[in-house]
Parts: C-alpha cells; sequence; structure tokens
C-alpha cells in the first residue's frame, strides 16, 4: 500500500512538469564548495516519511540513519502529529526524544509543528523545543482550504509573525515549509510571493521543499529572488514523469541548487523521501 505522502497529507496534488533541467557539468563555483564543505557534516533528514519506523523503533531507526552518515533529524511535533503517525512518541518530554536523538548520534536543530498547536498553545511548543534544544520552529503549512482567498493567507501570515515573535523571544527562529499549493496563482499572485511579502523578513524564514520542481518551479530561482530569507531547503529528486528517485539521478541541477543556496540563506539540509532512497542520497550528496 502506498504511504500516505506530505501532499496526501494536505490534500493536494502535483501538477505537470513544464521544463526538465540537466545537471550541469560546470564546476561547482567556490562559494558551493564553501557552503558543502561547511554543511555536509550536517546533512539531515526529516521523518514525516519514515514515520511508521520510527513509531516501532525510534532509537533503531535513527540509528540506522546515522550508520548512513546522516548527522541531522528534523521531528515533527509528535502531539501535533499523533494522527499522522507520531502518536507513540507523543508522551515523551522533550528533554527524552533528545536523549535518544543525541545518544543515537545525531541532534536536532529543527521541528515542524503544526499551525493549530501554534495558535492554540504556542507557551508549551516554546517549551517543548526548548527541552529538545531546537534552533527552528517550523510552521509545516497553514492548512488553508482550496476555496481560501489571498486575504485569508495574508491574514494567517500576519498571526503568523506575531507568533514568531515569541519564538524570536524564546531564543529561536520561527520557519515557514511550502508544499505545492503555495505555488499556485490567486487572483493574478502566486501565492508564495504574496506570503513573501507579508511575512516578517527577520521574524520568518522559508524552508523550501524542491519538491515542486514538479510544478516546474526551482530552488535557486527563489534562494536568489529572496536572498537571506531561508534558513533550511526539504530535499528529493524526480524523474520528468515526477517518480522519487535519489538525490542526483533527476531533474534537478544540484550545483545549481548549492550555489544558489548561500545566497539564500541556506543553513541546513533535511532529505525528505523514501527509506530505500537515503543511502544513495546521501553519498550524492558528500560526493559533491
Amino acid at each position: 500500500m502506498k504511504k500516505v505522502s506530505r501532499r496526501n497529507f494536505i490534500g493536494h496534488a502535483s501538477l505537470g512538469l513544464g521544463s526538465v533541467w540537466m545537471l550541469s557539468q560546470l564546476p561547482i563555483s567556490a562559494e558551493a564548495k564553501t557552503f558543502l564543505s561547511a554543511n555536509n557534516y550536517n546533512i539531515g533528514f526529516q521523518t514525516f516519511t519514515i514515520r511508521d519506523r520510527l513509531a516501532k523503533d525510534f532509537s533503531g531507526t535513527l540509528k540506522t540513519m546515522s550508520g548512513m552518515g546522516y548527522k541531522t533529524v528534523e521531528m515533527c511535533s509528535p502531539s501535533g502529529y499523533a494522527a499522522w503517525g507520531f502518536g507513540p512518541l507523543a508522551p515523551l518530554s522533550g528533554s527524552e526524544i533528545k536523549k535518544i536523538i543525541n545518544d543515537a548520534g545525531l541532534v536536532c536543530p529543527s521541528c515542524h509543528f503544526g499551525w493549530g498547536e501554534m495558535q492554540t498553545k504556542l507557551d508549551d511548543r516554546i517549551e517543548f523545543a526548548k527541552q529538545l534544544g531546537l534552533s527552528y520552529m517550523i510552521c509545516s503549512t497553514f492548512g488553508l482550504p482550496k476555496t481560501a482567498t489571498l486575504k485569508d493567507y495574508q491574514n494567517a501570515a500576519a498571526i503568523y509573525n506575531k507568533i514568531a515573535e515569541k519564538i524570536s523571544a524564546a531564543g529561536m527562529q520561527a520557519g515557514f515549509h511550502n508544499h505545492d499549493m503555495e505555488f499556485a496563482s490567486l487572483e493574478g499572485a502566486l501565492i508564495y510571493d504574496s506570503l513573501m511579502q507579508a511575512f516578517d523578513p527577520k521574524l520568518v524564514k522559508m524552508q523550501f521543499q524542491t519538491e515542486v520542481i514538479n510544478l516546474g518551479y526551482k530552488a535557486a530561482t527563489y534562494f536568489n529572488k529572496y536572498p537571506g530569507r531561508f534558513i533550511s531547503a526539504h530535499m528529493s529528486d524526480w524523474t520528468k514523469e515526477k517518480k522519487e528517485v535519489p538525490i542526483g539521478q533527476g531533474v534537478i541541477d544540484w550545483k545549481e541548487f548549492f550555489a544558489a543556496a548561500p545566497v539564500g540563506g541556506v543553513k541546513t539540509l533535511f532529505v525528505e523521501m523514501d527509506m530505500n532512497t537515503y543511502q544513495d542520497s546521501v553519498k550524492y550528496i558528500a560526493g559533491l
């Protein structure tokens, strides 16, 4: 049975790929080399796609990922994502989760939180984040309905700016993770661009999901368009038929990605794909 994806999680399907970008044959830039040199050690993975494994054997799965060469992990809030497979971890405190992660040889700088829990129990979630040792609290999606207007997105962004103030006061950075719906147009404007205008650039940084290559959008374009506005990225690779493949085996130009990443301000990378792609992906990234 096919696993529930983030796209199904929020009820949106990807559109067709407009064009294919072949991997560049040009030498990787000095800036990209510097970025990779500083961050290869900290290449991470997101837990959503392997949540079933984590629920059954949290410690063992983390050790498996560490053994592949991953150094960081991005969690999903167990209480906020309880209905999506993280329920078995919900009884654990942030400190307990942190110890299990550290014992596996990993660190956890970032975690996804549901929009609802951020609005209704922010103080509790900030305390959880502090115990976990987070640098970044990421809103995974506003989850607005398909009937939402551009004003609805802008209103949500204004609310998140206020939430981000409290996160900042607690010593952490708030972030926002895109899905495919932000790369739709409403009232003649791309939702993503409207959100970039609505978010306070100091309080809310962005986490770019490269899966939107399936809609024809490249991370590098937005790193260059909005310099300094990003903190992290979710990495996945795809064929022109929108089949998921290990990093480096699809249509994304990763040399271009890594050249633009420091311009965007990206500091942390999280591979997010099916388990069978993780080993080849981390090898490819390290090889760059």
